[in-house]
């Protein structure tokens, strides 16, 4: 049965594009809910743009600005994705990661959902979903930010960890330390303080620079050399490799032949909390198999960020160590890669067939 108000109307919201609205169901986009609501003149209801329900026919939708003007034309709320609630957990994202950023300390899930409205194992649900971190995470990822740009203003390491939310100094390596990589002091400028040795070796894929500080492989790339390694890290000491090198230039060595059979090297590599937690999917995935971005975006915390995703793939510090080649596009073809499609795929070939 049609909806009689909408079907004689032949413009609902001359302010909303309705291709890119229509797009934007296709793609049961997140970051669009809140922005229009979706009426259905079958069904008579209206939805969220990202509701899992079955899309309907291009020709039985119209868009309207909220649920109170679809409400108006005689639509009622999907009882599934509840558009209605949209404004409403927008909302209370907003205050909580208001009350994140004013806490002293991590709050624990219980009072953020508290202050929220909401009951804690609804909300974290509902804010990774829309931020792509928990509510902890969010706040271990702002605190190491805040610390980040007290460094680079010139802060002692001491101060500025204080400044950022820290109880002491050892809280902030126990947390932090894996995603840093390098020592606090490097945030200043460029990989000021930080010494990092490097060297580059013949593959059958071609020259290879491996480059690494105290704590792990910082940069494993091809068709580089020390000029690229020093325009990365322009304040770092950058020396030749040494015998201290051995282990970690062997353990490459194998990771290109032997892709399939990867050795468990130490890493020391940063990105965004967005691009970490791509590369920790790219991990995930078994030798030999693949993953779309699309996948990876969702695995991520942010179905929507799928081309954020492509760009975190192109991000990747050190090529193979985190597969960046296991990622392709959603119509099974390879997308890019940064050292060269070629390489890419021989790669896949050889997990493939070990």
């Amino acid at each position: 049965m049609r909806c009689p108000h909408i079907d004689a109307m032949t413009q609902i919201d001359s302010l909303i594009d309705s291709d890119e609205a229509w797009s934007a169901i296709l793609k049961r986009d997140r970051s669009r809910d809140g922005d229009f609501v979706t009426g259905v003149l079958t069904t008579g209801i209206y939805c969220r743009p990202s509701c899992a329900a079955r899309h309907p026919a291009r020709e039985n939708v119209r868009f309207f600005s909220d649920g109170a003007a679809a409400r108006a034309t005689g639509l009622r709320p999907c009882l599934r994705c509840r558009p209605d609630e949209a404004a409403r957990d927008e909302a209370a994202i907003a205050k909580a990661t208001a009350f994140i950023a004013a806490s002293e300390t991590i709050p624990s899930l219980e009072e953020i959902a508290q202050t929220a409205g909401y009951a804690p194992h609804h909300f974290h649900r509902l804010f990774k979903r829309a931020t792509g971190l928990t509510p902890s995470g969010y706040a271990r990822a702002l605190r190491v930010k805040r610390a980040e740009e007290a460094l680079a203003e010139g802060a002692s390491i001491t101060a500025a960890l204080y400044d950022a939310g820290y109880s002491a100094p050892s809280r902030f390596y126990a947390e932090s330390g894996k995603r840093l990589g390098m020592a606090p002091s490097a945030w200043r400028k460029g990989g000021e303080g930080a010494t990092i040795r490097w060297a580059t070796v013949e593959t059958s894929l071609g020259i290879m620079l491996i480059a690494a500080t105290d704590k792990g492989i910082c940069r494993l790339s091809f068709d580089e050399g020390e000029a690229e390694l020093r325009a990365r890290f322009p304040n770092a000491e950058i020396v030749r490799g040494s015998e201290v090198m051995k282990h970690l230039i062997e353990g490459a060595i194998a990771a290109v032949e032997w892709p399939a059979n990867m050795p468990n090297l130490p890493l020391d590599v940063k990105g965004t909390a967005f691009q970490e937690a791509v590369w920790r999917e790219l991990s995930r995935i078994p030798a030999g198999e693949t993953a779309t971005y699309a996948a990876l975006a969702s695995r991520a915390g942010n179905p929507a960020a799928v081309r954020a995703t492509g760009s975190a793939c192109g991000a990747n510090p050190v090529a193979i160590l985190i597969p960046c080649h296991r990622a392709k596009r959603t119509d099974g073809t390879l997308g890019g890669y940064a050292y060269g499609l070629d390489r890419k795929e021989k790669l896949l070939e050889r997990e493939a067939g070990d």
